[in-house]
């Protein structure tokens, strides 16, 4: 197990290595301009993005103990979409002093519906089952919301809402790197921290409760902190599909289901898949470059299939 873990964190550190020069070539006077002020901090985004995101969505797995728990399935992801169309139609624009207003916005829509969700969580005799039916019910709650808002959207804004919604990694350069490092590392730290009481939680929180871990703070306290790491990544990035919900599966096949190998093999695998995604984007169509959420869907869609496949079978 330990060899194949590390051959696993020496290949992601090679992808993640690989990432920045991959891409369309460029003039010897622009070379290290693009390469250490564009490609660089950009694969540092995707980094962050990708392992916070696949971070998350294991915790999510394990406390909820369903394969298809997700920040998408619990609101997160619509919540943040809801909040940068409202701040899109209302006439926001990305450059207003520091803080993006998009950003922002989207910030605060992903966290609202968390909270709510959380607070479900937190109350007395939930069941996991109703946390998860809570957390669709604001999904389409503001799914509904977000679809009416773009009829009064004129067609420059339905542009850039329908960007924004596809998942890209935007050329934020190192400001943008250093904006999101405090709320992935919040989020990667805290709930690296919970393993221990993750881990006892794979024999049910019944267990869980007999082995003295407060079940009820513990759950809390992760959809807490994961709904704060991806909102931040939600709201830079937009929703950037299937990362949370393929990494976790592909490092349990690869290192088993210890959390203790699950949780920090999915922020390495992640921060290399998205890394390896977004530079995949910039060669895949001559002249022209994907939003990063296309390459994830179009990979991450057949590949859930055929892992649930070989999961009944």
């Amino acid at each position: 197990m330990k060899v194949k873990a590390w051959i696993l964190v020496a290949v992601c550190v090679a992808a993640c290595a690989v990432a920045p020069f991959i891409g369309p070539g460029f003039s010897p006077e622009s070379a290290d301009f693009v390469f250490w002020q564009l490609r660089v901090p950009r694969t540092l985004m995707a980094m962050l993005v990708g392992g916070t995101l696949s971070l998350v969505g294991a915790v999510y797995q394990s406390l909820f103990a369903n394969p298809l728990a997700a920040p998408s399935t619990v609101g997160t992801t619509a919540g943040a979409t809801l909040g940068a169309l409202v701040a899109i139609i209302l006439g926001a624009r990305l450059a207003s002093g520091w803080l993006p207003l998009i950003t922002a916005a989207a910030f605060l829509g992903a966290l609202g519906v968390s909270l709510v969700v959380a607070a479900i969580a937190a109350g007395r005799r939930v069941r996991m089952n109703d946390v998860v039916l809570a957390g669709i019910a604001c999904s389409m709650a503001a799914s509904a919301i977000a679809t009416g808002l773009q009829f009064t959207a004129d067609s420059a804004e339905l542009m850039a809402a329908m960007r924004w919604s596809l998942g890209h990694l935007p050329q934020v350069g190192y400001s943008g790197v250093r904006l999101l490092f405090p709320f992935a590392a919040v989020t990667v730290v805290g709930l690296l921290a919970l393993t221990r009481a993750l881990e006892v939680f794979i024999a049910g929180e019944e267990h869980a409760e007999s082995q003295g871990v407060p079940v009820r703070r513990v759950r809390t306290v992760a959809i807490g902190l994961g709904a704060l790491g991806v909102a931040a990544c939600v709201a830079w990035c937009g929703p950037i599909a299937f990362v949370e919900l393929i990494v976790p599966h592909l490092v349990r096949r690869t290192l088993g289901v210890s959390r203790r190998v699950l949780l920090p093999g999915s922020v390495v695998v992640g921060a290399a898949f998205l890394a390896l995604c977004d530079a995949s984007a910039r060669v895949i169509l001559p002249g022209r470059e994907l939003p990063v959420g296309v390459v994830t869907a179009a990979l991450g869609a057949p590949l859930l299939v055929s892992l649930l496949a070989r999961a009944r079978s």
